[in-house]
């Protein structure tokens, strides 16, 4: 059985300017979408879907695991709790006295793009939030079809249906 993302486009299926022939210009768009110069040989709707779908941004669900040493329970619940405060998309964090988990969906270009994103999150957070001093130990993004999909086949991330702070 072949396995595929509903709406996912096939990799290398996109126009790269790095492929265009020396002196060839690209097609500019006037008002009302009619096309000018020598590229407008690409129908107007497939080119502009294709450039949409490639610069429109996405949802990636993201999994970050800390750990580090052991810091009072209190002071990690209050300090997740205020990240979670601070960063809106947080869906539940769970903790332990010696490590945690961050559950959240973010928005962006690719999975380059989130997972930056996601790796700068602890750090940024760590004073005004006052995390403790944990590493970084643990990164998973995935996008959103393959968040659902391992969902409603039973594996992968458990649905975070308990949102906010827990402990393990």
């Amino acid at each position: 059985m072949r396995r595929g993302r509903p709406g996912a486009l096939p990799r290398g299926g996109g126009t790269s300017h790095a492929r265009q022939a020396v002196g060839e210009k690209r097609a500019l768009a006037g008002v009302g979408g009619i096309h000018a110069g020598p590229s407008a040989r690409e129908p107007q709707s497939d080119q502009n879907a294709q450039t949409t779908e490639r610069d429109a941004s996405r949802l990636w669900h993201v999994t970050l695991s800390v750990s580090g040493a052991e810091a009072p329970l209190a002071e990690v619940r209050r300090a997740l709790e205020q990240l979670a405060h601070d960063h809106p998309f947080l869906l539940t964090s769970r903790y332990a006295n010696d490590h945690a988990e961050i559950r959240y969906w973010e928005e962006a270009r690719d999975l380059h793009d989130a997972a930056a994103i996601a790796l700068r999150l602890w750090g940024e957070h760590r004073a005004t939030a006052h995390l403790p001093p944990w590493e970084i130990v643990g990164l998973e993004v995935i996008d959103r079809e393959t968040y659902h999909l391992r969902v409603a086949e039973g594996y992968g991330p458990p649905p975070a249906t308990p949102v906010g702070v827990h402990p393990f």
